[in-house]
């Protein structure tokens, strides 16, 4: 049964609107929302599946390149306090032990600071020979500088792992420039001991009930949710749904990447029910001065009911002894039926590797970037840090029990919409956050809100 999940999710992820941000720069499948097919597809994935240490075994022939010993410098973002730190470690231990001849020298940075890192070292021409970035937009300003090397040589040695519509999101003009690792999407956790106190055995599944249960929390002497106001893109986790689940996932995303206007009357009215819900004070007021770090530790430390983040949290509460039988995760639920549904997602594979073009080691750096990739999906998922963009392999038995519950979410999704931040470019993207910071504070409402991006947008 655990292959069958995986190989759901595999099959209707690529039925999905992967790469809903191609734009002019990159080349999309065309989007799809019959999810169902995943079913018929389900069987050859599991016999990819089930020969994955053939593959494994054929990895060697990549190595043949050059056994002459060099350094590699590579930027991540995953901290200590990030929830991918483990994979890194593991899968970076796992590369030590199968090439010594490489001495791969590592750092890794705070999520918002990088943004800015990365940039400064691509414009400088000061980039590490390995960075991880976020794909679509983000990733693409980079290759249309020219600053990235195309992987199209390399992924012939791995196109049996790595399904190529797992590389739409770092496609450009047909070219492929990045190495995915696990995906994501957000989710609605739920601390189930602060629910029922509140007399819920279940996340509410309706708009309506899931209000009520704000309300009922509030009754209690319980605050619904905190959001790191510190950390804007924490802000758009729940902004983002909720406009999905107001005007529906594709005209959210024809505004996100397909250059439709801002000034769009849905989404002011989402703004508007989301400050709603700020003025009812169902969001811990001191939140806005708090980082992710802070609002997630309050959370599981039975604070709020609700925390809306990204589904690689389920390793860090899966891991948590104290935590792990009180938290559940599901999808935010419709608010207009008439324009969204369930099954409509915020997310999808973004996390990437890529590798500098002005790297003196490029061919070989990514070769190794490619092998690296793998393995940190490959713990990641184990780990529960999000669901594998590459084939999964050996034995997954361990993966927890709320990555399994997002498997069977994603599975029967009907689209995704990618976060905003990564699906925009560069510019618009710190315009949109600024906007966002704004609405957060209650400096403006969804009127501000449509009108300021219209005006400085489109």
């Amino acid at each position: 049964m655990k292959k069958r999940v995986i190989s759901m999710v595999l099959a209707g992820v690529m039925a999905l609107s992967l790469c809903a941000c191609g734009g002019s720069a990159a080349e999309a499948p065309a989007p799809a929302t019959e999810a169902p097919a995943a079913e018929e597809e389900a069987p050859a994935q599991e016999e990819t599946e089930a020969e994955a240490p053939a593959a494994e075994e054929e990895a060697p022939a990549a190595e043949e390149a050059s056994s002459e010993p060099i350094t590699l410098n590579m930027w991540c973002i995953a901290t200590e306090s990030d929830s991918n730190r483990h994979s890194y470690e593991a899968a970076i231990a796992d590369m030590q032990a199968a090439h010594p001849e490489v001495t791969l020298n590592w750092e890794a940075f705070e999520n918002e600071s990088y943004k800015t890192k990365i940039k400064a070292a691509v414009s400088a021409d000061e980039m590490p020979d390995i960075f991880f970035t976020w794909s679509c937009a983000f990733l693409g300003d980079f290759v249309q500088a020219g600053k990235v090397y195309c992987l199209d040589d390399v992924y012939q040695n791995y196109k049996d792992e790595l399904p190529v519509v797992m590389l739409g999101n770092s496609t450009y003009e047909g070219k492929h420039y990045g190495v995915p690792l696990t995906m994501n999407i957000v989710g609605l956790f739920a601390n189930m001991d602060l629910l029922k106190e509140a007399g819920y055995d279940e996340i509410p599944g309706t708009y309506e009930d899931f209000i009520k249960c704000c309300d009922d929390l509030k009754a209690k002497g319980i605050t619904p949710f905190g959001c790191a106001g510190k950390e804007t893109w924490c802000v758009t986790e729940y902004l983002e749904s909720i406009i999905e689940k107001s005007i529906g996932a594709e005209e959210l995303n024809n505004v996100f990447v397909n250059g439709a206007t801002w000034n769009n009357q849905g989404i002011a009215q989402a703004v508007d029910t989301f400050q709603e819900m700020i003025k009812k004070e169902y969001f811990d007021p001191a939140g806005i001065g708090l980082t992710n770090d802070e609002v997630k530790a309050n959370f599981m430390a039975g604070k709020y009911a609700f925390y809306m983040n990204g589904t690689w949290n389920c390793a860090d509460f899966a891991a948590n002894e104290e935590f792990k039988d009180k938290v559940k995760v599901a999808e935010f639920p419709v608010i207009d039926s008439s324009k969204a549904k369930l099954g409509q997602l915020i997310g999808g594979p973004s996390d990437t590797l890529a590798v500098a073009a002005s790297s003196p080691n490029a061919e070989r750096a990514a070769d190794y970037a490619m092998e690296l990739g793998k393995l940190i999906c490959h713990y990641g998922y184990l780990d529960g840090c999000g669901l594998p963009a590459w084939t999964p392999y050996g034995d997954t038995s361990s993966v927890n029990p709320l990555t399994q519950t997002v498997s069977e979410i994603v599975a029967n999704a009907d689209s995704m919409v990618l976060f905003g931040d990564t699906a925009m470019t560069a510019d618009d993207a710190q315009v949109y956050l600024s906007y966002v910071d704004q609405v957060y504070g209650s400096a403006i409402d969804g009127a501000g809100f449509i009108e300021g991006l219209a005006s400085d947008l489109r």
